[in-house]
């Protein structure tokens, strides 16, 4: 299936991965030849750098099949994923050649016992090895191991600073990790207590509604008695309401007996 069909952005980075495919294969065909080891290095260099370019634009084009993967149907999802694990497998194969080439650069590159660039041997001040002393080549060993151990000195520095960081990084995550465990606790220990102030609450909300019935049911029973001591002192002949207890007889009674 012709890719632009699905995606014009997919054909244009699918070319040009196929581009850097063919520039690495050349390049890797091209290393074969170079026996030169500042050559060799520098094609090498100049190879990574694509390799990285191809990474990026396999990225890219994995991105691009995520965004229309819902436009496109099952079938050519399967063949754009099809595809780019195949960019995938042939990108590793440069990478493993690379990885095969730069081992071999390390192992067979030489020291170089001279001072200067390694090209242009009739230049003045240049000395071959041939021509130089036994107590020179000497010297000149010795000076390259004086070289070698400051090196290895300093890759030791590098190493024990590295370990050092990471003592210190492990004793800051070891730090966070305590706190974190600490605001866990904290937090649950704060649910808790909502918890129980809220089932509190409900308490008091059902006692306080439980009082304000008692409250309005005394309310009525007072408005009551009131009512019936209002209708009995306007009505005091209505024999249907029966007299309160210790309440006091009508006045009207009251001045009926004077005047008898």
């Amino acid at each position: 299936m012709d890719l632009a069909a699905v995606s014009e952005e997919l054909a244009e980075i699918e070319g040009q991965i196929a581009d850097i495919f063919r520039v690495l294969s050349n390049g890797f065909q091209k290393l074969e030849k170079i026996k030169d080891v500042n050559r060799q290095s520098r094609q090498l260099e100049e190879l990574t750098d694509k390799m990285r370019e191809c990474k990026r634009l396999i990225k890219e084009f994995d991105r691009e099949v995520k965004e229309i993967e819902r436009r496109t149907d099952a079938n050519t999802h399967k063949m754009l994923n099809e595809k780019k694990q195949s960019m995938i497998k042939e990108l590793n194969s440069y990478v493993a050649l690379k990885k095969q080439h730069q081992s071999n650069l390390e192992n067979n590159k030489q020291v170089d016992l001279f001072d200067g660039p390694s090209e242009g041997f009739g230049e003045e001040n240049v000395l071959l090895a041939s021509s130089m002393t036994n107590q020179q080549l000497m010297d000149r060993g010795h000076q390259m191991m004086d070289e070698t151990d400051q090196t290895i000195d300093r890759a030791k520095k590098v190493v024990q600073d590295t370990v050092d960081v990471g003592t210190e990084t492990a004793a800051a995550l070891k730090a966070q990790t305590e706190q974190m465990s600490r605001i866990v606790n904290e937090l649950d220990s704060i649910h808790f207590s909502i918890q129980k102030a809220s089932k509190l609450v409900k308490e008091i909300g059902r006692q306080v509604a439980t009082d304000k019935c008692i409250m309005a049911l005394l309310f009525l029973i007072v408005i009551g008695v009131i009512a019936i001591i209002i209708v009995k002192l306007v009505n005091p002949k209505n024999k249907d309401i029966r007299d309160i207890p210790g309440l006091a007889p009508p006045a009207m009674n009251r001045r009926l007996l004077w005047t008898t």
